[in-house]
């Protein structure tokens, strides 16, 4: 352990003083690191343009519930927040994730020091969070992936507070346990690893605590809105899941991949600290009545039992990522107690490589020149969905094309006769086309867009009859079949940094037959 944990005595810092002292200089240090963090992403998330998914959950923000069919609800809050406090600034609504990814580092600082770590451990796991390449990118854009190691982390921190015999703390634990399940599902899966950790660990004797079940009562309660929601749509999600399962849509990885990815979301130097902190949590002991007993192992243990679970369950390669922060913590009480070389040997090193990272996963260059650095990386952006291709990683290219296809889409709606026009509705392929149209249509007069994808199923056709229908899509040959009015293509779309995906035409289509309430049913694509 490092000297510094030592108080000093003398004239300037009492014994009495010392650890107060110094708990609020490590905190200070935590929330430099921070600011910094969000200095970054204030300059980084202006570009290229909005995310896909940004636009699918602005359109959730317009339908506040207690859940969606393919999320769970406080994304779409943080999407209504965001465009009423900013209006529809790209800066403006990625300001909370920027937050999030601030508030992510001042955390992990906070746990440096909850588990004994001083001034050379705080700075080691801040930077490593900092340098993360799956942070650079989750906390640049709009989703409930920034917020979701902020509630994760949290929940730990008072965890290990608890732990140490404030046992209020089991109260603040399930609280950001609760809103961890209300932000995304996957929490479900960190608790179940986070209770085999405490139970096969000797920290198992935290169960019989009155206010260890009081903090899953407050847990529960907060989720119970969500819980009761799926149970009156039928376990949408559950349903929505299996659908994924059978489509085969997203890459299954093996073993040896799946570790090797591991590497490129933890960052290939971050992974060194989260490995030291892995062997460190598992050595810790302390003494309890005489005897040596587990101090943190049951971190270690919850990481573990995590770790088997994704893999088991074939999740993607980022799902891991929201543990992360824990493990640089202990990580960096680990490297703390190394030569202080390599101490700043290891900093400079993972402030260097995500420089270099930072360029090719955020917008912050122009296009022609992230192409050119991506042809130097020797890695390439693994893929997360079979059918994913672009000559840029998804989360940018999925940035590109949908202003333009909301402008072709909205000269199609007005070649239309005046008679049409006010029975046309605009059927999109998918959540992505149908945010766009919403976000960006009203500009040229378009009405809102339906669709069969996601929740956009739940919100129903919108009044349409399917007498005139303005589709997108790749193939259009089911309507073709039962557009008895006939089907011309109006114009065709595709940006050439975009997903292969969003090459479609637009098409008008005259009395669907059945109608298109009959048939809604039919369109359902939840995937």
């Amino acid at each position: 352990m490092e000297q510094e944990l030592q108080p000093v005595s003398g004239p300037e810092l009492t014994t009495s003083t010392a650890p107060i002292d110094l708990t609020r200089r490590l905190m200070y240090i935590a929330a430099g690191f921070a600011i910094c963090k969000l200095l970054f992403h204030l300059f980084a998330n202006r570009g290229y343009g909005y995310f896909r998914d940004e636009l699918y959950f602005f359109a959730c923000g317009e339908h506040l519930d207690f859940g969606y069919a393919d999320h769970a609800p406080l994304v779409a809050v943080y999407a209504w927040l965001g465009r009423a406090l900013f209006g529809d600034s790209l800066s403006g609504v990625r300001l909370l994730p920027a937050l999030a990814g601030a508030v992510k580092v001042f955390l992990t600082g906070l746990v440096v020091i909850e588990l004994g770590g001083a001034t050379a451990a705080v700075v080691i796991a801040c930077i490593a969070v900092i340098a993360s390449p799956l942070f650079l990118v989750m906390d640049n854009m709009l989703s409930m992936n920034a917020f979701e190691p902020v509630y994760w982390t949290a929940a730990v921190y008072f965890v290990i507070k608890a732990l140490k015999g404030d046992t209020k703390n089991w109260l603040w634990a399930g609280v950001f346990a609760g809103l961890g399940l209300e932000n995304k599902h996957s929490t479900a899966f960190f608790l179940v690893a986070l209770g085999a950790g405490l139970i096969l660990t000797n920290s198992w004797k935290a169960v019989r605590e009155k206010r260890f079940w009081m903090g899953l009562g407050i847990a529960f309660l907060i989720f119970l809105p969500n819980v009761i929601w799926q149970f009156t749509h039928h376990f949408a999600t559950l349903e929505l899941l299996e659908n994924v399962r059978k489509s085969g849509k997203n890459v299954v990885l093996g073993p040896v991949d799946f570790v090797a990815q591991q590497v490129l979301v933890a960052g290939p130097i971050g992974m060194l600290v989260c490995l030291g902190g892995l062997w460190w949590l598992f050595r810790q002991r302390e003494q309890r009545d005489g005897e040596m007993q587990p101090a943190y192992r049951w971190m270690a243990v919850t990481f573990c039992v995590f770790f088997v679970l994704m893999f088991l369950l074939a999740a993607k390669n980022y799902y891991l990522g929201p543990i992360y922060p824990i493990m640089y913590a202990a990580g960096g009480v680990w490297w703390a107690a190394r030569p202080r070389w390599s101490q700043a040997l290891l900093c400079t090193v993972m402030l260097v490589v995500s420089g270099f990272i930072a360029c090719i996963v955020t917008p912050i260059l122009p296009v022609e020149t992230l192409l050119k650095l991506q042809e130097m990386s020797p890695v390439k952006a693994p893929k997360t969905e079979v059918n994913h291709v672009s000559v840029l990683p998804q989360h940018l290219a999925d940035q590109f094309g949908w202003p333009e296809m909301v402008e072709a889409t909205a000269r199609v709606y007005n070649r239309l006769p005046p008679t049409d026009k006010v029975r046309a509705g605009i059927l999109a392929g998918n959540y992505g086309q149908a945010g766009a149209i919403d976000f960006f249509g009203p500009k040229y007069g378009l009405p809102k867009a339906i669709s069969g994808h996601q929740s956009y199923f739940l919100w129903g056709p919108r009044g349409y009859s399917g007498e005139v229908l303005i589709i997108l899509s790749q193939n259009p040959n089911w309507f073709a079949r039962n557009c008895v009015g006939g089907v011309e293509e109006g114009a065709r779309v595709g940006h050439p940094l975009g997903m292969a995906e969003e090459n479609i035409g637009i098409y008008v289509c005259r009395a669907l037959n059945p109608s298109l309430p009959d048939v809604w049913s039919r369109l359902k694509v939840w995937n």
